[in-house]
């Protein structure tokens, strides 16, 4: 190849790394629905018309940012899945995966984008994502893969790969709460939770039922809003923000779109009203918890159940946390902030459980933060493991994380 044509290969491939680079932080701001091409050409100072001669569409552009996302988790697992031991292999992803945030973080390496709007892409790049991250997830799976985890049926194996991600996932959320030269404290804190789980050698796992009923609305008028946010929560969980239209939720419910503005006054307060619901329930569940007899084991166990098996109950599941990425910055953060009250009170069960001995001694803020990421998650538990029960979903989602992701 002629040396200028070598030069402009190069040229080409910086300039299409650096639209990347801006696409994938307006990405991880807005959204899909936020990332357009005016907006991730300003951001590098070209025109709209240049941005089209690397990618001609929106959708092309939010693609190639997820798929590269997917193809540096892909990397990681190779590296991690060449460790022997399934211990060994945690060890290793999440050595690099908070490496990779720490240099994203002091500007050393581009942002990773944040995956779960990949519902918010049009058809075929939706697909061809979807298609990388199942291979991605199956990738993940094989972290299992032992003679000593024969026990582990595939189900529960990809109830546990779920959760593991879901993790890497949501520590985005919390982790700028720490200097970066702290992250390696901070991946052997979650390793440590993750191989030991919370409870004490001496605590096991049998949580205290609280009944569904205490969780469903109380009169007509509550019932009749809780359809309706029911009905969108769903509809955003399993189509994104931008697939979860007015005219389909409507249409869901049968009612009409003067009956949807009539409870919402725009499609954003919708989505708030619906994370609104899902923090009533969790504090809801957490106040029933901690009114219980027993020790904070007992409680938090509990707590985890509970909200495990509301996920796939007729009044679930709550809103996932992969709405965030739709609602404009300062909604964001407010959400956010309830998500952490939520968590700071999970928080608060953990420090009595250590200080009265039914709890590991783990970090409270970290630990409580992944239970949170984790019963979030639940939310999806049916569609990666088909058939799994109401009943049984504690055991298969919440215990994984309370006694230990490698233990029985």
């Amino acid at each position: 190849m002629a040396r200028s044509a070598v030069r402009s290969t190069d040229r080409f491939e910086r300039k299409r790394e650096a639209i990347l680079d801006a696409a994938t932080e307006i990405l991880n701001r807005q959204g899909v629905k936020g990332l357009t091409l005016s907006v991730a050409a300003a951001a590098v100072d070209l025109s709209t018309t240049s941005v089209t001669y690397y990618f001609k569409r929106k959708d092309d552009l939010a693609a190639a940012c997820l798929m590269r996302g997917v193809d540096a988790l892909q990397q990681m697992l190779d590296a991690a899945l060449e460790a022997p031991t399934p211990a060994e292999r945690l060890h290793v992803l999440l050595e690099l995966y908070l490496e990779r945030v720490r240099l994203t973080t002091v500007g050393e390496a581009p942002p990773l984008p944040v995956l779960a709007d990949i519902r918010a892409l049009n058809q075929p790049r939706r697909g061809e994502v979807s298609k990388a991250f199942g291979k991605m997830f199956r990738r993940t799976r094989e972290i299992f893969e032992a003679e000593s985890l024969s026990w582990l049926s595939r189900g529960r194996r990809t109830a546990r790969t779920h959760m593991l991600l879901e993790q890497l996932f949501w520590a985005g959320a919390w982790l700028p709460k720490y200097d970066p030269e702290d992250y390696p404290r901070i991946r052997e804190r979650m390793y440590d939770i993750l191989i030991g789980g919370m409870a004490a050698e001496t605590s096991s796992w049998g949580p205290t039922p609280i009944p569904m009923t205490e969780l469903a609305p109380r009169d007509r008028q509550e019932m009749s809003r809780e359809t309706f946010l029911l009905a969108a929560t769903r509809l955003i969980n399993s189509r994104g923000y931008r697939g979860a239209s007015v005219d389909k939720i409507s249409a869901e419910l049968n009612v009409t779109k003067g009956s949807f503005y009539h409870h919402n006054d725009a499609k954003d307060d919708l989505v708030v009203a619906c994370f609104d619901r899902t923090f009533d329930v969790m504090r809801r569940v957490q106040r029933l918890a901690m009114a219980l007899p027993g020790d904070e084991w007992t409680r938090l166990s509990s707590a985890a159940a509970a909200l495990a098996e509301f996920q796939l109950s007729e009044h679930g599941p709550l809103l996932r946390s992969s709405a965030l990425t739709a609602l404009p910055e300062p909604i964001r953060l407010e959400m956010v902030q309830h998500s952490n009250r939520v968590s700071d009170r999970f928080a608060s069960m953990i420090s009595d459980g250590i200080a009265e001995g039914s709890l590991r001694p783990v970090d409270p803020f970290i630990a409580a933060q992944m239970l949170n990421a984790t019963l979030n998650a639940g939310a999806e538990l049916g569609f990666w493991v088909p058939g799994v029960s109401q009943k049984a979903a504690p055991a298969v989602f919440a215990r994984p994380l309370l006694m230990g992701i490698f233990e029985k």
